[in-house]
């Protein structure tokens, strides 16, 4: 009970308990941020807030970050500053001109803790089988191997104490002259943390005792008791302490000038330091004061001032048992979502009026070992905390067993970051206008309760309301590289969300032109008020929208295969064996499923809808290779019966539009199996459904209708298969051949000639069947060709 290894695990927690409330210049993580540089930007997470959201100064504004996303820490460096998400999971840093959001780091396995930002690299520990590598970004990609306890960093290099019984400090960066001295000059030492500047460092050792090395000017600490100092925030050439019992600040170092042994009367719960000044957060009123000789606008006011931001937490809010109480109204800080810990007390384990005072420098080497009482407060806690963990897992087994321990877990459906600006760059505001989208939501989803089989009302107004700073970092600011496509109101780029969930998003266009005539906005509503009730396994799943000033965006859920078109027409599946779509069981399945999805539109949809843009590049290919029918843009909702209606203009892809639609303006659900119909011909000839007569595409466009319906109704339909398949076996060639007989039925000219959607369906499930099935023949039943 008392082994070494046992008493190494207590220290290490007792650590964790010391580095809550500190900071360095490189900014470790805490609940308040100074970022330098061009202009000064000091952020705080917000508390009393149903998301604990970030909020930032600079030059005399005040304004949002993230609005509906939970950080739990933050830390900032030269014109940067970064966000942990509740969790650990994601990581999120903002260049402090332009305040555009970039992802570093995402996964929900590996999280991470103690992030620090520096002049030069952004680093944290990932926390894997109780293994803290450090893990960092931005100048260097440095992955060690060591374990380690808490880290730091400055001017071009990081420092961490290593997870071992040596306690030891390693240095790295890209400033490995400055690293190793700093290494060096701790070599003898056994320390609990560790606060890296510019040319020196400072931290705690395991007799608490604060000790500073590197340039000899800002390292004289004032005298001070062990464990005196919770706390510690170290610039350029200064360091701030904050004091345990009263929260109290004193500062040193400076050059000799006013940060010299300078003492602030103010009680605070947290420091953190930018260059030449410092900044905390108060314990009477949690707002944020700064102060020195680098302050903007300081004057002889050495306090500076309080920064008109909101409430900031003290700590992080966290879901799991505090070791050593929580703060009073951790609930009200928190809104309910999680308690703020308050830090151990790790005097309690080494009083310090059984021990000596130490002088600042502190000579306590490595192999000193600590003080008896300390042993004594160690075997204590040992002991305690056997009774103590027994217990502990009693009340987990109990938790689980009734079911209490997540239940009360809250979830919203806005749970994305938020930026309240235009389309480049944020806005100082602290308010975002009502989306009128909002409203339209609302409404189609009243109107449209009344639904048959496929949907559920308990799906209805589930899809999420995004920000376009939550989309913007989605898709890394809508790079080329991210696009996959136009749809039938703007362009469509991949996008990855912060928690994970890999998204389509579609931007519509913003032009003064296109926006004149309304029509990119009309598509927006169509596509948001029919697929907020739609869900269908052949239908694309609407995720979620934006809304904000001139932007409107449409997230999908993303398919990973993309668009039919693509497979079919892309030169680079010209070769035989390049996509999976290169064989004639996978084209009859993906027929199937995207007549499956149209004939959900036109006979279970209330009231029916007509989409009026089947196409190849709408369906588009999940994972697992089914097929979706997407972009309602141009969709209207049909008659409760197959009775024509006439829009104002006739709307629709060249090649696909149904020609009586074209010539008579007359729209109904027979138009959709025209547009399948062209689709159905693609996927038998492999042909655009307008091409050129030459391979060099310099002849005259042909129609694919006109191209192929001949040669199948003369019994030439094996010239006209798209040879990258290959010859079709004989059960393949039967079912082949149903697909192509109702492929002519549904490219009639006249409406009325055509087949419905469920007589297609009945027919491309029949050809499937024949395929799996080498003895079936179409002989063996009749093919269902009904027209009305």
């Amino acid at each position: 009970m008392t082994s070494s290894s046992t008493v190494i695990t207590i220290i290490f927690l007792l650590t964790l308990s010391l580095v809550h409330s500190a900071d360095s210049l490189g900014g470790s993580a805490t609940t308040i941020s100074v970022s330098y540089g061009s202009s000064i930007t000091i952020c705080g997470i917000v508390a009393g807030q149903p998301s604990q959201r970030i909020q930032c100064w600079r030059d005399g504004q005040v304004f949002n970050v993230f609005s509906n996303i939970s950080f739990e820490s933050i830390a900032g460096g030269r014109g940067v500053f970064c966000g942990v998400r509740s969790g650990g999971s994601t990581l999120v840093c903002w260049n402090t001109i332009s305040l555009l959001p970039k992802r570093l780091y995402y996964n929900e396995t590996i999280t991470l803790s103690s992030l620090v930002v520096g002049d030069t690299q952004i680093c944290a520990l990932t926390n894997l089988s109780h293994v803290s590598n450090v893990e960092c970004w931005r100048d260097s990609n440095i992955n060690f191997s060591n374990s380690f306890n808490s880290i730091s960093s400055g001017f071009g290099f990081t420092c961490g104490v290593a997870r071992n019984e040596s306690y030891g400090i390693i240095c790295f960066g890209t400033d490995i002259e400055q690293a190793k001295n700093i290494e060096n000059q701790f070599l003898n030492f056994s320390m609990l943390n560790i606060f890296v500047g510019s040319g020196h460092a400072c931290g705690v050792n395991t007799s608490g005792s604060v000790i500073c090395r590197g340039d000899s000017r800002y390292i004289d600490v004032p005298d001070h008791s062990p464990f005196e100092f919770s706390a510690l925030a170290v610039g350029e050439n200064h360091t701030c302490a904050l004091r345990k019992v009263n929260g109290s600040v004193v500062c040193w170092g400076g050059g000799g000038r006013i940060m010299s042994d300078y003492v602030v009367g103010v009680s605070f719960e947290s420091i953190v330091a930018g260059l030449d000044f410092t900044c905390g957060l108060t314990s009477s009123n949690l707002s944020v004061i700064c102060w020195g000789e680098g302050w903007v606008g300081n004057g002889s006011n050495l306090l500076g001032f309080g920064l008109p931001l909101r409430r900031i937490l003290p700590g992080p809010c966290v879901r799991k048992f505090c070791d050593c109480g929580i703060y009073v109204e951790s609930d009200t800080l928190c809104f309910g979502n999680g308690n703020i810990c308050k830090p151990c007390d790790i005097s309690s384990l080494s009083p310090p009026s059984l021990m000596p005072p130490m002088a600042g420098g502190g000579n306590e080497s490595r192999n000193s070992s600590p003080s008896r009482p300390l042993r004594r407060g160690l075997l204590a806690f040992v002991i305690v905390g056997s009774v103590g963990g027994f217990a502990g897992i009693c009340t987990i087994v109990y938790c689980m067993w009734n079911g209490v321990c997540f239940g009360n877990k809250r979830i919203h459906n806005s749970v994305q970051p938020t930026i309240a600006g235009s389309t480049h760059n944020a806005q100082f505001s602290n308010s975002s206008p009502v989306s009128r989208s909002s409203t339209i939501r609302r409404q189609a989803s009243r109107a449209f309760r009344r639904q048959r089989s496929g949907t559920s009302s308990k799906h209805a107004d589930r899809e999420e309301e995004f920000t376009f700073a939550d989309l913007a970092l989605a898709t890394n600011n809508f790079s080329q590289e991210n696009k996959l496509g136009a749809g039938s109101f703007g362009v469509v780029y991949k996008g990855k969300l912060l928690d994970g969930r890999e998204v389509a998003i579609k931007r519509g266009e913003t032009n003064q032109k296109t926006r004149k005539f309304q029509e990119k906005e009309s598509a927006f509503d169509s596509e948001l008020a029919f697929l907020s009730r739609l869900h269908h396994k052949h239908l694309v799943r609407l995720v979620g929208y934006c809304e904000e000033r001139e932007e409107r965006l449409l997230v999908y859920e993303y398919m990973k295969n993309g668009a039919l078109y693509d497979h079919l027409h892309d030169t680079k599946n010209v070769d035989k064996g390049c996509s999976l779509l290169n064989s004639w069981k996978m084209r009859l399945k993906i027929s199937l499923d995207a007549a499956r999805g149209i004939e959900y539109l036109h006979n279970y949809a209330v009231p029916p809808i007509i989409h009026r843009d089947i196409k190849s590049s709408n369906i588009l290919l999940d994972a697992n290779w089914v097929a979706r029918v997407s972009d309602f843009g141009l969709s209207l909702l049909g008659p409760e019966s197959n009775s024509e209606q006439r829009p104002t203009k006739a709307a629709g892809t060249v090649g696909y539009i149904d020609p009586e639609y074209y010539g008579l303006n007359v729209v109904t659900a027979k138009s959709d199996v025209y547009g399948l119909g062209v689709v159905l011909l693609e996927l038998l000839t492999g042909k655009r459904a307008i091409f050129k007569s030459d391979n060099d595409n310099s002849g005259t466009p042909i129609n694919l209708v006109d191209f192929a319906v001949p040669a199948i109704v003369s019994g030439d339909l094996a010239k006209i298969l798209d040879k990258r398949v290959g010859p079709p076996e004989v059960n393949e060639a039967e079912a082949v051949e149903l697909m192509a007989y109702t492929a002519i039925h549904c490219v009639n000219l006249e409406g009325r000639e055509r087949p419905t959607m469920t007589d297609i369906v009945s027919n491309l499930e029949r050809a499937v069947s024949i395929c799996d099935d080498s003895h079936g023949s179409i002989s063996s039943g009749q093919i269902s060709i009904i027209s009305e």
